[in-house]
């Protein structure tokens, strides 16, 4: 049984849909790499699986963390969940913090609220796992403030509060982008050591497609508010099979480029989305029967498209 099962997740906000239907699920030990521009839906989808979606945002479907349904919880319940069960990390460490509190502390609130320790006790734990994060000095670096750490630290001490409780399932959402290449390398290795230990299923959502190459097992990419591909992270890289993901490969640099290629247009706006499939304004290869919005369909075993193309029958 996955531990996340999601199944036709819908967010509206007014008449306004961002999510328009998103199934994938999230399996104990493994990363799902989610990928697409800016807009698109990702951390939407990152925020509802943490019950966090803002008012006056209404959510359809079905959550499921290891078969039971959390959509419709009482938010007593979802405080319980979070921090505990599920888990996130967020792109910027600096506003994750708590400015006023040491990070000591703020990992230590974890354990109080989650395991009952004591404050003793929780904060010999906050110490351990500031160590386990690789930050030297960990007794003195558990009395700083947050403003005192690099943001490499920073962001090491938001991976610890978010591991602390040794969650079934992390949502790491752009968790690397203030950072430098060296850093970037280094936060997603510990994720990967974390995610071992714990046995934690990881969505880890980016845009940089090369990362999401380097560590996640499965991947989705979304476009307007759906996932348009999805499948083994290896198979789609090797063979894309939506128009949208060919264009965000091609738009990688490399050096064997004298230029980089670009996605003509932009991506819609969801409140502007006309019906048929939302990526042909911008797909060179749209045809006749793009008027008609795919559904995601097989392609090869275990990977799936939304698009027409090869599928004109």
């Amino acid at each position: 049984m996955p531990v996340i099962s999601v199944r036709g997740l819908k967010v509206k906000f007014g008449s306004t849909q961002i999510l328009r239907g998103v199934d994938f699920d999230l399996e104990a030990g493994q990363t799902l790499g989610v990928v697409g521009e800016s807009g698109c839906g990702k951390s939407m989808t990152g925020l509802t699986l943490m019950g966090m979606v803002p008012h006056p945002g209404h959510v359809e479907g079905s959550i499921r963390l290891e078969g039971r349904e959390l959509l419709g919880l009482p938010e007593r319940e979802w405080r319980n969940l979070r921090g505990d069960q599920i888990a996130m990390v967020m792109q910027d460490p600096f506003s994750s913090l708590n400015p006023v509190m040491r990070v000591g502390d703020q990992i230590a609130e974890v354990y109080q609220v989650h395991s009952a320790m004591s404050y003793r006790q929780a904060h010999a734990k906050a110490v351990e796992m500031i160590g386990h994060v690789g930050i030297p000095d960990p007794e003195r670096s558990a009395r700083k403030f947050p403003h005192e750490m690099s943001g490499g630290q920073r962001q090491r001490i938001v991976i610890g509060c978010a591991f602390a409780g040794r969650p079934k399932a992390l949502i790491a959402d752009e968790p690397t982008t203030a950072l430098d290449v060296t850093i970037q390398a280094q936060i997603l290795e510990l994720l990967g050591q974390l995610q071992a230990e714990c046995k934690t299923a990881v969505m880890l959502i980016s845009h940089d497609i090369g990362v999401i190459g380097e560590v996640a097992h499965r991947m989705a990419v979304f476009y307007a508010g759906k996932i348009v591909e999805t499948g083994p992270t290896e198979r789609v890289l090797r063979s894309p099979q939506h128009p949208y993901t060919r264009a965000l490969l091609a738009a990688l640099p490399s050096p064997e480029k004298d230029t980089l290629e670009s996605i003509p247009g932009q991506p819609p706006r969801f409140e502007e989305l006309e019906s048929g499939c939302s990526f042909a304004p911008r797909c060179p290869f749209r045809f006749e029967k793009c008027q008609v919005e795919p559904e995601l369909m097989v392609a090869e075993p275990e990977h799936s498209k939304a698009c027409w193309l090869d599928s004109q029958n």
